[in-house]
């Protein structure tokens, strides 16, 4: 489409009574973001309220219609995704404008190939809209769906805001707030999930509980709403006072979620085991595993509404009311077939529903099995087929190819769901983003309980395949060749692996978190996997970057085959002003928690790499590092080297869990130092 054109959506599909909306860009550094907003428009034009503003830290708005989908990774770039359950928007909604921020003096130029997408319920893409001319703007609309005689429409807009997320807002009318607002009371649950007593009114929160029920007072500080760029600086104070507050957009809406707190147990030994909703001790085969974790995920999403949601908004379904089954019986041909799941949502007695077909453990899917129950759902009307499993799936690489009988005029959209997902969801809602209620939470609680359990099957990509240990040893005698197609295996499961920590730590640090791809422009992600393969070969090396929010740089990750060392790294850049002595020992003073074999290497203009060292030796002589000849710092590479597990599993010696664990300490131990002083405030954030 162009900029300024129309069109109706049901002239393009019969499927678009929930579509997504996926806005996209790229970076040729692999570090440009921003920030997506949607906002529900009365006949007015206006907000009917704040809760009709959904953002990063209100991710559901319209009674769960429009809910942010988070970033997906591509080849070439990220695409932020929103589901649009268009049937269930409500009548007063005239407009749904969609939108994306830059924060932090940032510009849309900054970015390439800006572009909007639009997919029907079944995932075929219907519209595709290329965003141009927004250099110098830090808030774009990329487009607009609005009815029209009761059929929906998709306008391409492109238009951008110089004066930000808080010029786009306020126009708009969301009210931005400049007053501090009160901290809402302590969720009421513990870390076991269990409800805490009631605090007196006049006590207040203990300094290490989060104090969060709004959609983002238990998001960490880094980590809240909408950034808004041209928020004024406050006046300089006669003498040292607290900053003013940023300005927010105010929105009323309460969640629960778990604080991080224990509480004492009440238990007369370690030994004792408390009680569980969802026991995982009993399990002995792969079939109780498999049917157990299928009853329990099911369950806890048709009870708690919001993860329910979560799970399903991406594959089409309404937002409506949700029931779930397991080992449902379905006639196909001679031999009846038994689906693990069914997934039925009701909305304005409409029915959509899903077959669910899952896997512990590392049983793999069976392409028969998903072929059978994908025309069975042909043939029974049903929208989806589902398939849930530790595996993990790759752009242009389907886990399971089926055969579509193009004649048939029903579609049938064939989605897959790691179960390393289903834990990042969780996490997501009960430790950063919240649910309805108390029970809710606890039921969560259960439910990460269950999946994390060393018996339960569901922990997600843990095998690197039976290439890597030939691939590892043609290495070492130096016989693998390019073109190897084992090398290509390891460098697919290399992929999952990285996708899988992405999703862990976000999860536990409540931001976003995404590999980054240095690509070209439209690039064949599996033309890039077999170019990757040929230098795994050639080098010996396994390589990925991964932007976390909120940090001044990429974590490099490198596992050196050759020498059975994973390094770790960030590059940060050095700005400030100051004699490069200084500046080195402000570093040093940020790291003084750091270990002791970190190894600190400047960066020097227009010569790469300089000086180095380790942190141990930089503190009494920091000047080693300084540049002798003059040159100018323009910033520091840290790193970490740890020893490399060498099976294929995630046992202790394992490879995958030696990168876990590589990833793990030095975001803990070196970049949550880094953070502080460089992290961006997403000022824009909605108040309780």
């Amino acid at each position: 489409m162009v900029k300024g054109a129309n069109v109706g959506l049901t002239a393009l599909s019969e499927n678009v009574g929930s579509v997504v909306v996926g806005l996209g860009w790229s970076s040729a550094t692999g570090e440009g973001d921003a920030d997506v907003s949607v906002l529900l428009l009365d006949g007015d034009g206006k907000v009917r309220s704040d809760g009709d503003f959904c953002f990063y830290n209100n991710p559901v708005a319209g009674n769960g219609s429009v809910q942010l989908l988070g970033k997906t990774p591509t080849a070439d770039g990220s695409e932020d995704r929103i589901s649009f359950d268009l049937d269930a928007v409500p009548q007063e909604i005239d407009k749904v404008v969609v939108a994306a921020s830059r924060y932090g003096g940032s510009r849309f130029g900054e970015l390439d190939d800006l572009r909007l997408t639009l997919a029907d319920s079944t995932g075929d893409g219907l519209v595709r809209f290329a965003v141009d001319g927004a250099d110098e703007v830090s808030a774009v609309i990329f487009g607009e769906l609005y009815r029209r005689s009761g059929e929906w429409k998709f306008r391409a807009v492109g238009q951008g805001y110089a004066s930000g997320l808080a010029g786009l807002a306020t126009d708009y009318g969301v009210d931005i707030d400049d007053t501090e607002e009160d901290a809402p009371e302590p969720a009421d649950l513990a870390e076991d999930g269990q409800p805490q007593p009631d605090r007196p009114a006049h006590e207040p929160p203990r300094p290490e509980e989060p104090v969060g029920e709004s959609p983002v007072s238990r998001v960490p500080a880094q980590a809240t709403g909408p950034r808004v760029d041209d928020t004024p600086a406050p006046p300089a104070p006669e003498q040292p006072a607290a900053p003013k507050p940023a300005r927010r957009p105010r929105t009323a809406k309460k969640k629960v979620t778990l604080p991080r707190t224990t509480r004492k147990s009440l238990a007369d030994n370690e030994s004792w085991r408390a009680a569980r909703l969802f026991p995982v001790s009993a399990l002995k085969s792969d079939r109780e595993r498999e049917t157990r974790a299928t009853s329990v995920v099911l369950s806890v999403m048709a009870q708690v509404p919001e993860f329910g949601r979560r799970l399903t908004a991406g594959f089409g379904a309404p937002a409506g009311r949700m029931e779930t089954y397991t080992e449902v019986t379905l006639p196909h041909g001679e031999s009846p077939r038994r689906p693990d799941g069914v997934i039925r949502v009701e909305r304005a007695g409409k029915l959509w529903t899903a077959l669910v077909e899952t896997k512990t453990n590392g049983n793999a899917l069976k392409p028969d099995q998903v072929q059978a129950y994908m025309d069975i759902a042909a043939r029974r009307g049903y929208e989806a087929v589902i398939t849930l499993s530790n595996d993990v799936a790759l752009e242009g690489s389907p886990l399971v190819d089926v055969r579509i009988d193009g004649r048939r005029k029903h579609k049938v959209a064939l989605w897959h769901l790691s179960w390393a997902e289903v834990v990042h969801q969780a996490q997501l809602l009960i430790r950063h983003e919240g649910v309805g209620n108390a029970a809710h939470a606890w039921l969560l609680q259960e439910l990460l309980h269950y999946l994390q359990h060393e018996n339960s099957g569901c922990h997600g990509f843990q095998n690197m395949g039976a290439a890597w240990v030939p691939v590892r040893r043609g290495i070492d005698d130096e016989t693998l060749c390019q073109g190897d197609a084992r090398a290509l295996e390891v460098i697919e499961n290399w992929e999952r692996l990285v996708r899988q920590v992405c999703l862990r730590l976000g999860g536990e640090l409540g931001q976003k978190v995404l590999p980054v791809r240095r690509t070209r422009r439209g690039s064949d992600p599996r033309a890039l996997r077999t170019e990757l393969a040929d230098h795994l070969c050639e080098q010996g090396r396994l390589n990925a970057e991964l932007r976390i929010e909120g940090t001044p740089g990429v974590l490099a990750l490198t596992a050196d085959l050759r020498t059975g060392k994973l390094r770790t790294s960030i590059e940060i850049p050095d700005a400030e002003p100051g004699y490069p002595l200084s500046r080195v020992k402000r570093l040093i003073r940020r790291l003084s928690d750091a270990p002791a074999d970190l190894h600190i290497e400047t960066l020097v203009d227009g010569q790469g790499t300089g000086p180095r060292g380790t942190l141990e030796r930089l503190r009494p002589e920091p000047a080693d590092i300084v540049p002798k000849d003059g040159a100018q710092i323009t910033g520091f590479r840290l790193s970490l080297l740890k020893s490399m597990g060498n099976g294929r599993g995630s046992a202790e010696t394992g490879f995958i869990r030696s990168v876990d664990q590589a990833v793990d300490r030095f975001h803990a131990q070196v970049v949550v130092h880094l953070e502080a002083p460089a992290r961006r405030s997403r000022s824009a954030e909605p108040t309780g």
